[in-house]
Order: structure tokens, then C-alpha cells, then sequence
């Protein structure tokens, strides 16, 4: 009888990237509260694409060695700078000014959803009857989440309006995935990421410019470190990490993401006081959950 294998470090890699990925990016929704507490939204997001940008540049010479992939075209790097980088986050950082933390993550986790809609009427998919449940319950979470808690918020900072302007920005931010899903998935992830946060950057420093912002005069060190942390960590890291694993291995493991993300996201915004853990959040935050799992889980064979 042959002795047992122990697993290969191969087969830890991908399982420990998806939870670093969930841990980081549950994160950087209070880290951007930590940067908008002193720092305006458009420049905020400007900076942190911006330092994005020079990062994965930096880090050329290291991930070309695994991306040897064809450059994708000039309009396609454009798209996603301009929807996925610019619009997306512009919106957030706008939005998040006062939509606590852990409520918008519960809103942004309608991304799937928008992309398994997305993918039914652009991409040759089918919704089958369990998708379509998942998404009646999704949203009856949404709801739930803006019937309670957040409607009780209104008046202390946290407006209907402003969660529902933060719905737009996974709807921009699922537009531009649906075209790089299309028309990139064989481009080099290296390239479009890079130019892309160059371009995202120079949008929303423009919008910054428009709105007429104006840069706090001083910068604590939590608001450097946050700054550092969200363009090092939660956009450089995440997004090369993200779309290398997406060319290895099936994307509905990369789902877990999209369902993890904001319960971390809430607990986290409940220890560091940015909203309370009420009963509407936490069952509204568990019905997003369970539509989005019914929505992105493969059917048993």
C-alpha cells in the first residue's frame, strides 16, 4: 500500500490567495472611511490609483516572467479605466462619505448578481430557476437592509440617497467587467491593469479638479497609512492577484470572494465602531449572502 501524499504547496496556493484576497478587500472599505475622515473622494481615489499604477509598474520586470500574454487594445484598457477604476470608485468614495462601511460592503456584494445578469443577456449564459431565487432573495436583503437600519440612519449621516447612489458603482463597475470578460480574457493582465489605474487615476483626478476639491493641509498617520495600505494592498495585490487566479482556475470557486467579503467587511465595521451590528444589517447581510451563493453555486451534477 503506497504511503500517503501530503498535499503539494500547488494545491495550498490558490485556496490561500482567495482567503488573503477576502481578508484584504474586507478591509478596504473602512480604510477608505479612515482616508475621506481628511482627505476629499475624487483625490482620494486619484492618489490611490495613482500610487497603484506605479506599483505594478515597478513590479514589472517580476510579472512579465508570468504574463506573456498578448497587450490588450488601447479602447479595452480604456474601458476598464474609465468604468471599473474611475466611475466605479468615484462613486464609493462619494458615497462612502457617509454610507457606514460595513453597509456599503452589503451593497456592493450585488456585483455577482449584476454579472450573472449580465453574463444571461451578453455572454451566452442561462439563468436557471435556483439563480433566478437567488436573486429575489438578494434583494429582498437589500431591502432589508434599507427598510431597517440604514433608514433609522438617515438622519445621523447616512442618508437614502447616498446608499442609493452607491448601487451605482458595482453597476458601472459591472459593465466593464462584462467587457473585459468578452474581449479580454486572453490579454495580458499586467498591462490592462496597469494602464487602466493610470487612466482611472487621471479621470478622477479631473473630477477632483471639477468638483473643486480641496486637500487637507495636513495627513495623519492613519490617513498615510490607510492611503499606502488601499493602493499597495487593495488594488495593486488584488487586482493582479484576482485576475491570475481567474485564468487558472473556475470562477465559481472565486464566488467564495463575493459572499465572504462583506460578513468580514460588517464584523470589522461593528469592532472598529463605523455602524453597529443591528438586527436589520445582520439579517439583511445574511440574505445577500444566500442569494448570492444560490446565484454563483454550480448546480450538483
Amino acid at each position: 500500500m503506497p504511503p500517503p501524499t501530503s498535499p503539494s504547496p500547488r494545491s495550498w496556493r490558490e485556496p490561500a490567495l482567495i482567503a488573503l484576497l477576502c481578508a484584504i478587500w474586507s478591509s478596504t472599505w473602512w480604510a477608505i472611511r479612515v482616508c475621506l475622515a481628511e482627505q476629499p473622494p475624487c483625490g482620494a481615489a486619484a492618489l490611490r490609483f495613482l500610487l497603484a499604477g506605479l506599483t505594478i509598474a515597478a513590479a514589472g520586470p517580476l510579472l512579465r516572467r508570468s504574463d506573456r500574454a498578448t497587450p490588450p487594445p488601447a479602447w479595452l484598457w480604456l474601458a476598464a479605466g474609465a468604468l471599473n477604476f474611475a466611475g466605479s470608485y468615484g462613486i464609493l468614495y462619494v458615497a462612502e462619505q457617509t454610507v457606514p462601511s460595513g453597509i456599503a460592503a452589503v451593497l456592493w456584494a450585488v456585483f455577482p448578481l449584476l454579472m450573472a445578469a449580465s453574463g444571461a443577456l451578453w455572454l451566452g449564459e442561462r439563468l436557471t430557476r435556483r439563480q433566478c431565487a437567488g436573486f429575489v432573495v438578494a434583494f429582498a436583503g437589500i431591502c432589508t437592509v434599507f427598510a431597517g437600519d440604514f433608514g433609522d440612519a438617515a438622519g445621523h449621516g447616512a442618508p437614502l440617497a447616498a446608499g442609493l447612489l452607491l448601487l451605482g458603482s458595482p453597476l458601472v463597475s459591472a459593465v466593464g467587467t462584462t467587457l473585459i470578460k468578452r474581449w479580454g480574457h486572453d490579454r495580458s493582465v499586467y498591462a490592462l491593469n496597469r494602464n487602466g489605474m493610470f487612466v482611472g487615476a487621471l479621470l478622477l483626478g479631473a473630477a477632483s479638479l471639477l468638483r473643486g476639491e480641496s486637500w487637507s493641509s495636513t495627513w495623519s498617520a492613519p490617513v498615510v497609512t490607510a492611503t499606502i495600505y488601499l493602493a499597495v494592498c487593495g488594488t495593486a495585490f488584488t487586482f493582479a492577484t484576482y485576475f491570475w487566479l481567474l485564468q487558472r482556475m473556475p470562477a465559481n470557486r472565486l464566488s467564495l470572494i463575493s459572499y465572504v467579503t462583506p460578513v468580514l467587511a460588517v464584523l470589522l465595521a461593528a469592532v472598529v465602531g463605523d455602524g453597529a451590528l443591528t438586527a436589520a444589517v445582520a439579517v439583511g447581510t445574511a440574505l445577500v449572502v444566500a442569494g448570492i451563493a444560490l446565484v454563483v453555486r454550480k448546480a450538483a451534477p
